[in-house]
C-alpha cells in the first residue's frame, strides 16, 4: 500500500518537473511568502520555494533594524537574493516592508520612511509588487485613516512610479474602501493585495469581492484558510480560484499558510499540490 507521504513526494517530484511549463501556460501561478517558510528576510528562502516546486517567493524586508536601516538594506544582501533567484531558477515575485507592524503608515511619521526605503530595495531586486499590511493596531478602521492613508500614498505612489513598483494594500477593510484608497492616492500604482484568509475573516465574500474588483485593481493575491489546510477549512476555494480566472487576472498569488501537521516542507507541498489542481481545473 503507498503511503500518504509516498503519494504526496511523487506528486511533488511530478510538479517540480512541469514547474516551469506548468507556469508558462497558466495565468495564476503559485508562490510562498518567506515569512510562511519560517525564513523571514533570510536569504535561504529562496532555494527553499524552489526545491519545494513554487513559482516564486515573496520576501520581507525585516522588522529588527540594523543601524537604522532594513535589515535587508545591504548591497550585499540585495546581491545575494539575485544570485540565489537565479541559480535556483525561481522570480522573488514580490516583497512586503513588514516594519510597518512597528510603525503603521495610518499614523507613525515613520511609515513612509520604510516604505520609500522598500520602494528602492523592490527596484533594486526588479520586482515589481511591494505588499502594505495594515493590521493589528495599524489596521484601518475609520475613514479618516483611510484617508490619511490615502494621502500619505500621493507621495509615496509618485516614488513607486519613478521605480515602476506598484504598492499593494492588504487589510481587513472591503474592496471598495480600498478602491477609494486607491482613488485618493490619485495613483495607478496603488493596487489591492487581495487576501481571500484577511477578507473572508473580515466577513466580506472573497468571490463576489474578486470578480468586483476585476484584473486591473489586484496586484496579487494571498491564499490561506489557517490554521486548516486548504480546501479542509471554511474557505470555499474552487469558486475563487475560478474567480481569478474568470477575470483574466495574470501575475501571482502566494501560499500564506500554516503548518498544521509542524512538517512545513510537506504541508506547504500538500497546499500547493491542492491549489495547482485547482487552476488545471479552472
Amino acid at each position: 500500500m503507498i503511503s500518504r507521504r509516498n503519494f504526496l513526494g511523487s506528486a511533488i517530484a511530478a510538479s517540480l518537473c512541469s514547474r516551469t511549463v506548468f507556469a508558462e501556460k497558466a495565468r495564476l501561478r503559485i508562490g510562498v511568502t518567506d515569512w510562511n517558510l519560517h525564513l523571514g528576510a533570510k536569504t535561504e528562502a529562496v532555494p527553499l520555494a524552489a526545491k519545494l516546486g513554487f513559482d516564486g517567493v515573496q520576501i520581507s524586508f525585516g522588522r529588527q533594524l540594523v543601524d537604522g536601516k532594513l535589515p535587508t538594506d545591504s548591497p550585499e544582501i540585495i546581491s545575494r537574493y539575485l544570485d540565489l533567484a537565479k541559480q535556483s531558477q525561481i522570480p522573488i515575485d514580490g516583497t512586503c516592508v513588514d516594519r510597518l507592524h512597528d510603525n503603521g503608515l495610518k499614523s507613525d511619521p515613520l511609515g513612509p520612511k520604510w516604505v520609500a526605503d522598500a520602494i528602492r530595495l523592490t527596484r533594486a531586486l526588479r520586482v515589481k509588487v511591494l505588499l502594505l499590511p495594515f493590521f493589528g493596531r495599524w489596521a484601518l478602521q475609520t475613514r479618516e485613516e483611510m484617508d490619511y492613508v490615502g494621502d500619505a500614498l500621493q507621495e509615496l505612489a509618485r516614488e513607486a512610479a519613478k521605480a515602476d513598483v506598484i504598492l499593494g494594500l492588504e487589510d481587513t477593510i472591503s474592496a471598495e474602501d480600498n478602491v477609494r484608497i486607491m482613488e485618493r492616492s490619485k495613483s495607478g500604482n496603488v493596487l489591492v493585495y487581495y487576501d481571500v484568509g484577511n477578507s473572508s475573516k473580515a466577513g466580506f465574500d472573497p468571490v463576489k469581492e474578486i470578480r468586483w474588483l476585476g484584473k486591473d485593481r489586484i496586484c496579487q493575491f494571498h491564499l490561506k484558510d489557517n490554521p486548516h489546510f486548504l480546501g479542509e477549512g471554511s474557505i470555499q476555494f474552487p469558486p475563487i480560484i475560478r474567480a481569478i480566472h474568470d477575470i483574466a487576472f495574470t501575475g501571482f498569488a502566494n501560499l500564506e499558510t500554516d503548518s498544521p501537521s509542524n512538517d512545513l516542507n510537506n504541508d506547504l507541498e500538500r497546499n500547493l499540490y491542492y491549489i495547482r489542481n485547482l487552476v488545471a481545473k479552472a
